[in-house]
């Protein structure tokens, strides 16, 4: 009777919550936490060690670089209760499988809707400013050979601009409220779900009249994904990724973009074709990218089509970062394991259930 009084917890990655720590330390769990080579538990836990310690766990915490497929819930075995993931996004999880053996699955949204918003508008404003090719040509030694002049490094302002939103959903909404001070003349939006948005600025609200202000921002649903791609300046990439959603942003939808447009990615690489971005980008069909994701993360070889000359200048890649601030993530490791104690029954109920 020792699993019921000690229900056994596997955390794939040490996070940074004492939650779980404090209950083994109380003798309420076993608690089992990679440590990796270095003993910090940061690096990802290698497959081997994830199938050999959760045999027997109620309840295992994975991150987006764990696969939560067959192979893992035959090794978990019929204890399992409940897989935790410390992301919004939940495709690296076999939604049916964990159904048909009554595993539950918990994921942690909505308390890093801020901070994919502002790295967003930051990948956003470092491609359109031409951020890649006038920090490298600092970093390289050469700015004595491109001195100020009037047209070096220009790129288009917000202002005035239409914004178009593949995806409207709560980082979308967060992202719209920080667009309001960079003037965009009308946001325009895509989604797969239609329902009422919580935008709730006055700088989105009509006048008595039902017409817009001319200071204000126009904000309206455009269903048509092509049409999103011929009238935006910047367009937001912000969709959850889905067999209905893989490569929604492919050539065709490429071609129909302004050349002088800017695409920015920080949901998830799939939605993107990336040799079609990259003939895009290096052929002059749009102006450049801001890319918080990519296709096949974390592989990305230096190789990469977008890290060669033609594309390189002209695209902002960061290593998926954009839930990273402190505070963001040390809410999400909290989330996480509260999703793993209210499945297990050591809290009352989850506060995420997928």
């Amino acid at each position: 009777m020792s699993n019921v009084a000690r229900p056994k917890i596997v955390e794939c990655r040490r996070m940074p919550t004492e939650i779980l720590k404090r209950l083994s330390d109380e003798g309420k769990i076993e608690l089992v936490s990679w440590g990796g080579k270095d003993g910090q538990g940061q690096a990802p836990a290698t497959r081997e060690w994830v199938l050999e310690n959760i045999e027997g766990a109620w309840g295992v915490i994975v991150m987006l670089s764990e696969k939560v497929d067959q192979e893992f819930l035959e090794a978990a075995g019929p204890s399992l209760r409940v897989v935790s993931t410390m992301s919004v996004g939940y495709d690296h999880i076999d939604l049916d499988a964990c159904k048909k053996r009554g595993v539950k699955v918990g994921n942690t949204p909505h308390v890093l809707d801020d901070a994919v918003a502002e790295l967003t508008l930051t990948l956003a404003l470092m491609a359109t400013r031409q951020i890649p090719s006038a920090s490298r040509l600092v970093r390289e030694g050469r700015w004595a050979e491109s001195p100020w002049s009037p047209l070096s490094f220009c790129g288009p302002s917000i202002k005035g601009k239409t914004i178009g939103f593949l995806g409207f959903g709560n980082i979308s909404q967060s992202l719209a409220h920080l667009l309001v001070p960079f003037k965009p003349s009308r946001i325009i939006y895509t989604t797969s779900k239609p329902k009422p948005f919580d935008i709730t600025s006055s700088d989105f609200a009509p006048l008595a009249d039902g017409s817009f202000p001319t200071d204000r921002i126009v904000i309206s649903n455009q269903p048509e994904i092509g049409k999103l791609a011929e009238e935006s300046d910047v367009i937001f990439v912000l969709a959850s990724f889905n067999q209905h959603t893989k490569h929604i942003v492919d050539e065709a939808f490429l071609r129909r973009m302004k050349p002088t447009a800017y695409l920015v990615n920080s949901s998830r690489g799939p939605l993107v074709d990336t040799e079609a971005l990259a003939k895009a980008i290096s052929q002059g069909w749009i102006a450049g990218a801001g890319l918080d994701v990519l296709e096949n993360e974390p592989n990305i070889p230096a190789s990469h089509p977008l890290l060669q000359a033609d594309c390189v200048d002209k695209v902002v890649i960061l290593p998926h970062i954009g839930s990273a601030t402190n505070e963001t993530r040390f809410a999400m490791a909290e989330l996480a394991a509260r999703n793993i104690l209210g499945g297990v029954g050591l809290l009352e109920g989850m506060v995420y259930e997928v």
